[in-house]
């Protein structure tokens, strides 16, 4: 039995094997300089009979290049980001780059904590969901040192980065407009609203009205609260504003303590609508807990579509992102980045789909405009 070897085959042991120099060995290897092809296919030969595999470290100090993207999800447990995860890797690994994923649990501090991660690791590039699309100090001074950066779901203001996200407000203006062409005009909302640096819900919904609000410098769920509003004021509907439900974090906890509030007034809504993942699956456990019938006693739709939703009966009426596109994209433009485009920024807003099922129907009680 042979003994096995304890150490790595080294690019002398290669060069040797393929009768060219180091250098050249070196140059075919790293994937640099000029080199026939005559000694190229030599080379190429000779390190996969000796089984050699390449010291990226020692390359990058070479070329300057990692082959890596570094990725900052903001919930790495969420269908959300893992399908945008799953576009982002294939789209990498089709071109020889590796990904190097953290996750900032939609803290600040933990995603400060995760892009010097990844610029000590002297990544090529950073795809990332900014938490804090008003000022990101840190985004601002990676751009300066020369990291380029994809922004997914959300855009930092002013922040010389490409970006790929979803028309929002269009699609939440049309969710709205359903369930108002249902008959419902008590629709309630559901959303995270977390941050917005101009003041509260009752502000942005007169700024909205009075057309002095740029939806593109929002979170998104203050865009698909802006895309409500719209709704309401495009059919001549007041807005009751007790029925929008500002959760205020990202909670499941507090998002369900603010759905039980919103579904056990009095005048409770005939319709929900929901901004996320996350309040959809609360909402569907406080439905269930007051003993409410979709769409019976409350219709329902959902912004994101998740595999739950076509389970149980009957279907959710959600509005399906493109999320694996949006991953794809994303890495695309990483990648032209990396390769030397030095074009103007481009800020992609990809058009969602509606899955349209079961959970709206017009409402059983009769309602006031």
């Amino acid at each position: 039995m042979a003994e096995k070897r304890t150490s790595k085959v080294t690019i002398t042991e290669v060069a040797k094997l393929a009768g060219v120099s180091t250098a050249t060995a070196g140059r075919v290897l790293g994937g640099y300089g000029y080199t026939s092809e005559d000694n190229k296919e030599r080379v190429r030969a000779s390190a996969e009979k000796l089984g050699y595999r390449p010291n990226l470290l020692a390359r990058s100090l070479i070329t300057g290049k990692t082959k890596t993207i570094g990725v900052v999800a903001g919930d790495i447990q969420s269908p959300f980001y893992a399908s945008i995860l799953r576009g982002i890797a294939d789209v990498a690994r089709a071109q020889g780059f590796g990904v190097l994923l953290t996750n900032s649990d939609e803290l600040l501090e933990r995603e400060l904590e995760a892009v010097q991660l990844l610029l000590e690791k002297q990544i090529d590039g950073l795809i990332i969901a900014p938490c804090d699309i008003y000022d990101s100090a840190h985004l601002h001074a990676a751009v300066r040192a020369g990291c380029p950066i994809v922004q997914i779901d959300r855009i930092v203001n002013g922040l010389a980065g490409d970006s790929v996200t979803v028309d929002n407000r269009a699609a939440s203006r049309n969710c709205i407009s359903q369930l108002l062409a249902a008959g419902h005009h008590r629709i309630g909302m559901i959303a995270e609203l977390e941050r917005w640096a101009s003041g509260n819900v009752e502000t942005f919904l007169d700024r909205v009205l009075d057309s002095s609000l740029d939806p593109a410098t929002l979170f998104p769920s203050w865009q698909r609260l802006f895309g409500y509003i719209e709704a309401h004021a495009a059919a001549g509907i007041p807005i009751d504003r007790d029925l929008i439900g500002r959760v205020g974090a990202y909670s499941a906890e507090a998002a369900k303590t603010r759905t039980m509030a919103l579904l056990s007034r009095p005048d409770r809504p005939t319709a929900l609508f929901t901004v996320d993942g996350l309040t959809s699956a609360v909402a569907m456990d406080a439905i269930t807990a007051l003993n409410l019938r979709i769409p019976d006693d409350l219709s329902l739709i959902c912004f994101d579509d998740l595999d739950w939703m076509t389970f149980i009966k009957p279907g959710i009426t959600a509005v399906a992102q493109p999320l694996t596109a949006m991953g794809e994209a994303a890495a695309q433009l990483m990648l032209a980045r990396i390769k030397g485009d030095d074009g103007p920024m481009q800020h992609l807003s990809l058009e969602p789909t509606f899955a349209q099922r079961g959970s709206v129907a017009a409402p059983m009680f009769a309602t006031t405009a």
